[in-house]
């Protein structure tokens, strides 16, 4: 069931060609918009109450502060706008918000996707608690000990460096090649656990798998995730591969790398024990086009499970970003990051909602409504988030 949107913007004056159409409306000129994703409609696409699970989608543009959630019919129902811009946020099991944020620091400028802040804030956007490392980059999480785990960035040891295979070469930074370290911390700032992950992966078996990806950092985690046991599964995007570590010893569990990943974000265990993951697929050794799709990973066997794509596969594509929940009745939200796309899915794979960002950011002739990750959340979940700040 799709409906036209009902959140479509007025159409921006932008630069005109002779291709550009005009239209004449009582003697004034009305120029066509020239960002595609506004053209084709942002706000609320398709609803069918009947299959989607009902409830509210928490959202932010990359980059911005404010963060939305809205109801099922794309009405903005709560934001919060915290001190810091960056990736994006998520409720706990408390109800409280666990944000990433960016703090500028010129001592580590060109580090990819640099956060440098992680914190919990309550309804109302009053921050409980802050923890900062300028190290930290795309991601962190609340742990179910209390504590906080954070991807960060460290200069790699020039002996390893010069042993990492693929890549393309003179594209180090002028300080050399970054590398990835896990860093478990206190709400206090007491760091408690580390996890190098150049002391457990191997610089040639575990190197690029791509000849054009940049040889500036070796890996670039992405997301990380915690089991119910304590494992940590870790995204490498530019290994392309998901590695599951011990917390308790630090080895490597298991690994899984290309085929079939390419570039994936946002590994999410199941209850059932398999794995959840956004398969970007930007560079495919197994297809001879890029293309996304969602795939739910057995992490006994490693086989595939389940499978969202598009039959025409390069419709649904984000080369970066992006994130897939599986929701409470089966179903399976999906966040197309890299356009502000966000729908649901069946198990068969029948879009029941969508829904497209249409909060924009940049210049204007570059404008983007890109989203790090989308979540769902039930009018349960809201109501305690709400009575905890009571």
């Amino acid at each position: 069931m799709r409906l036209p949107s009902n959140h479509v913007r007025a159409a921006r004056v932008g630069v005109q060609s002779d291709a550009t159409a005009i239209l004449a409306e009582n003697g004034a000129e009305r120029m066509v918009e020239q960002n595609r994703i506004k053209r084709a409609g942002v706000g609320l696409r398709a609803h069918n109450p009947e299959r989607a699970f009902p409830g509210f989608t928490m959202f932010k543009t990359l980059g911005e502060s404010p963060i939305y959630l809205i109801d099922m019919e794309g009405a903005v129902a709560h934001r919060w706008t915290l001190p810091y811009r960056a990736q994006y946020g998520y409720l706990t099991e408390r109800g409280t918000l666990f944000f990433n944020g960016h703090i500028p620091n010129p001592a580590v400028t060109g580090r990819t996707a640099q956060a440098g802040v992680a914190l919990e804030a309550d309804w109302d956007g009053n921050v409980l608690w802050e923890v900062r490392n300028p190290d930290h980059h795309h991601d962190g999480i609340r742990l179910r000990n209390g504590n906080v785990l954070l991807i960060c960035s460290a200069v790699l040891p020039s002996e390893i460096a010069t042993r990492v295979r693929g890549g393309l070469p003179g594209t180090e930074h002028p300080w050399g090649m970054d590398g990835d370290y896990l860093q478990e911390i206190t709400v206090d700032g007491q760091v408690v656990w580390e996890w190098r992950a150049w002391e457990h992966l191997d610089p040639e078996e575990d190197g690029s798998r791509w000849p054009r990806d940049p040889r500036a950092c070796w890996r670039l985690a992405n997301g990380v995730a915690e089991w119910p046991n304590g494992d940590i599964t870790v995204s490498f995007r530019n290994l392309s591969q998901l590695v599951t570590v011990s917390r308790s010893g630090g080895e490597i569990r298991w690994k899984l790398g290309s085929p079939p990943l390419s570039g994936q974000h946002a590994p999410v265990p199941l209850p059932d024990g398999n794995l959840l993951v956004f398969d970007n697929g930007p560079h495919r050794f197994d297809h001879s086009l890029p293309y996304s799709r969602v795939l739910e990973i057995e992490a006994a066997t490693k086989a595939i499970a389940w499978t969202y794509q598009e039959s025409r596969v390069s419709d649904f594509f984000s080369p970066r970003i992006a994130n897939a929940q599986r929701l409470p009745n089966g179903n399976t939200l999906i966040n197309e990051g890299w356009f502000g796309r966000f729908f649901e899915v069946t198990g068969e794979g029948e879009v029941v909602w969508e829904y497209v960002n249409p909060y924009f950011t940049g210049p204007p002739d570059a404008l983007l409504n890109q989203v790090f990750r989308a979540y769902r959340y039930s009018p349960q979940e809201i109501e305690r988030a709400r009575a905890a700040s009571r």
